[in-house]
Parts: C-alpha cells; sequence; structure tokens
C-alpha cells in the first residue's frame, strides 16, 4: 500500500516551548495572546509552573500550568501563557502544526487588523537580523497584542470579541486553500488511512502490517523566537 501518512500519529506535530520571562505591563511574565481559527492546541508542561488565561465566548478563565498538568482548547480561544517560573511546555498542534504555520491571528488593536499587510508589518520578525533585534521586535509585538487583549478583556457585551472574531477570519481568508491541503495531506489522510486499515482487517486481511517501519528525529530548529516563547521545533 501507499505510504500517506509518515508523520507524528494523526496529524499531529510537536514543538518544544520554554515561555517568555519578559515582565509585561500588568506585571506578569509572559507570551503573547493570540487565537487559533481551524485547530485545537494542547499543553503538556513539562517544568515550572505558570498559567493560560483564556478568553472566549464564555468569558475570561485562568488554568493553572505546572509539571504533569495537560491542558487544550479548541479554536476561538484566546490564549496567553504566563510564566511563574521556568515554565516548559511540549505543544502538541492538530493539522501538521498548522498553529504555528499561520493559522493564528494575534490580538492587537482593531487598527492593524484591517488588512492583510497591516498586519504582517505589525507581527513580523526579521528573520536575518541579530538576535537582540529578534528580541526587541517578539517584545514589541507582545505588548502590542497585550494591549488589544486588555481592550477585549474590558470590553462590556460580545460585541468587541465578535469584531476581533471577523477581523481575524478575513486576515486568515487568503490562506485557507494552503491550509486545506496542510489538512488533505496529514489529518485527512491519516483518518483515510485508518478507515483502510479497518477495511482490510474486516475482511480478514492485512497487506498494511508489512509496511511496519520506525522514524524518531531531532529538532531541526532551537531557540526561535516564537508567540508564546522560545521554540524547539520540528519537521514534521
Amino acid at each position: 500500500m501507499d505510504k500517506i501518512n509518515t508523520g507524528l500519529p494523526g496529524g499531529v506535530a510537536i514543538s518544544h516551548l520554554s515561555v517568555y520571562d519578559w515582565p509585561a505591563a500588568d506585571g506578569a511574565c509572559g507570551g503573547t495572546p493570540h487565537m487559533h481559527l481551524a485547530c485545537s492546541e494542547a499543553y503538556v508542561v513539562t517544568g515550572g509552573r505558570g498559567a493560560v488565561q483564556t478568553l472566549t465566548a464564555s468569558g475570561y478563565k485562568v488554568t493553572p500550568l505546572q509539571a504533569g498538568t495537560v491542558a487544550w482548547f479548541t479554536p476561538g480561544t484566546i490564549h496567553r501563557l504566563v510564566n511563574e517560573g521556568d515554565l516548559r511546555i511540549t505543544v502538541l498542534m492538530q493539522n501538521s502544526g498548522l498553529p504555528e504555520a499561520g493559522d493564528a491571528v494575534l490580538t492587537l488593536p482593531p487598527r492593524y487588523l484591517t488588512d492583510p499587510e497591516t498586519y504582517a508589518r505589525a507581527t513580523a520578525i526579521p528573520a536575518d537580523a541579530p538576535e537582540e533585534e529578534q528580541e526587541r521586535a517578539a517584545r514589541a509585538r507582545r505588548d502590542l497584542a497585550l494591549e488589544g487583549y486588555r481592550s477585549l478583556r474590558e470590553a462590556e457585551g460580545p460585541q468587541a470579541l465578535a469584531a476581533f472574531h471577523r477581523a481575524a477570519a478575513a486576515l486568515v481568508r487568503p490562506r485557507i486553500a494552503e491550509w486545506r491541503e496542510r489538512w488533505r495531506q496529514g489529518a485527512e489522510a491519516s483518518a483515510a488511512a485508518t478507515g483502510a486499515q479497518l477495511d482490510w482487517l474486516e475482511q480478514g486481511q492485512s497487506p498494511h502490517l508489512a509496511d511496519a517501519s520506525v522514524r524518531s528525529e531531532q529538532p531541526t530548529g532551537h531557540g526561535k523566537f516564537g508567540m508564546c516563547g522560545r521554540l524547539d521545533v520540528y519537521a514534521n
């Protein structure tokens, strides 16, 4: 049979995250609040302590994090990681890592959400710049996102959150075809392969067992400036 999906099970991807310890205006240390539009995400806490602040149509919530905690959330959940002491997390991402490959909109103030070009200028981190310049850019976009996040938390009624949802959806719309292809090659292909395997087993056949394989990988990049912290990333 064809080897349909050679990535991690179910089209999941992982990264290792050391959450930023940069203090913000409210005194909390941590990352950049943002939202995913088409992917769920999970945190497996491997060290330290902290919390994830979340904001949804159901309201504001704080989930404590410590070694051993597993926390996850669905699309539409605005989330902000807070580092209260060496917080380290293995992040599990749906759809072959799409949350770190485009499916994220930071909670910038509305004036930066008007079109993809304006948003990109406000959120870009120059990949070829010295590390100090990259850090300045990452901190600046974090603080800008916290400005918008604070407004969303303080807003009365659902209108502000709904407006952010609409703006975020408009920003990512030009990329949906690209995202759909990633989904087809990852999660959809993995589910289809399982369906085929169940069909064969039901018929008393097992051709896929002859294609058994074992793989392992090391991170392909270390210390990348991510939305929530420094990332060790994988190719999967």
